[in-house]
Formats: structure tokens, sequence, C-alpha cells
């Protein structure tokens, strides 16, 4: 983090203060300690096309790779790839996946990869090297809401399966 300020304008020691309020109130709002935002995970086949990969790269069914997921303690670590793009830690460290070895030109938004110990969410379409394993029927981006993105670093959220 870089931070610019006017030494005319403001003392060296005001902006550290400025600067440590800010990030009290910062760490204060993405502490993650609020009730999580419940996502819906659709799995059909049609909405995860590389979940049952994945499941058998695992050695686990489906159902069983499905249950380690959504039973993560899951949490936004933070936004960025693509505006919105949603960078997830907490899944179980058991399950293991790698980047696609040639990415796909088009995610539809919403889609949910998985990467080990991490899962991404894509706010927007657009190109993207995580294998698919399902995608969440919320807005995840959305121009007419006050705060336009659904997600922010520090918001636990919770998925509950739908489809498959």
């Amino acid at each position: 983090m870089a931070v610019r300020f006017d030494p005319f304008m403001c003392a060296p020691s005001e902006a550290v203060a400025q600067l440590k309020d800010w990030l009290k109130s910062y760490e204060e709002q993405s502490s993650g300690t609020g009730e999580p935002i419940e996502l819906t995970l659709d799995t059909s086949s049609a909405n995860a096309p590389d979940l049952e990969a994945l499941a058998q790269q695992n050695n686990l069914s489906t159902d069983a790779f499905l249950q380690k997921v959504i039973q993560s303690d899951l949490v936004v670590d933070m936004l960025g790839f693509t505006p919105g793009f949603a960078y997830v830690d907490g899944v179980d460290k058991s399950l293991v996946a790698e980047r696609l070895s040639v990415p796909r030109v088009r995610v539809p938004a919403g889609s949910v990869g998985l990467l080990s110990g991490q899962i991404g969410l894509y706010a927007l379409g657009g190109p993207g090297g995580w294998p698919i394993i399902g995608r969440v029927h919320e807005r995840l981006f959305d121009a007419k809401r006050h705060e336009p993105f659904l997600l922010q670093a520090g918001q636990p959220i919770s998925l509950k399966l739908v489809g498959g």
C-alpha cells in the first residue's frame, strides 16, 4: 500500500493518526464476524462442467466432494482479477484442484471455481482458468444496488446446494 499526503496540508503525525483510524475501521468492517451471506449453488451439469472430474481426482463421490466444500468455513479473502471476482478462503485443504491447462474464453457470471484451498466467485462473465463446480443463483453484481458488488473482503459466506 502506498499512502500519499500533502505535508503542507497535513502534518506527518496527523497523516499517520488518520491512517491508523482508517485501518482500525477497515479491520472492524472486514473481520468476518458478521452473519454469512448464503449463496445458492447450482451444481447441475450445465453449471458445473468440472465437478465430476474434480471429485474423481480427489477419490470422492460428487456428493462427498460437495459436502467438503459446503461444510468449509468460507470467508472472502479479497476481490481482484476482474471487478468483483471474490477469492474465498477456508476451503477444506484436503481438496486438490489445479488451474485448467487451457483457460476458458468465457465463464458465466456467478460461476464458482475451485483451486486447492480457495473458491473463486465470478461476479462478471469473462475469461477464467479455474475448474468450475457450479453457479450461484444470486447476482454478485447489480449496477442498480447501492453497493453494486454483493461480496466484500472479510465477508463470511455459506453455500446451499441445489440442482445436480
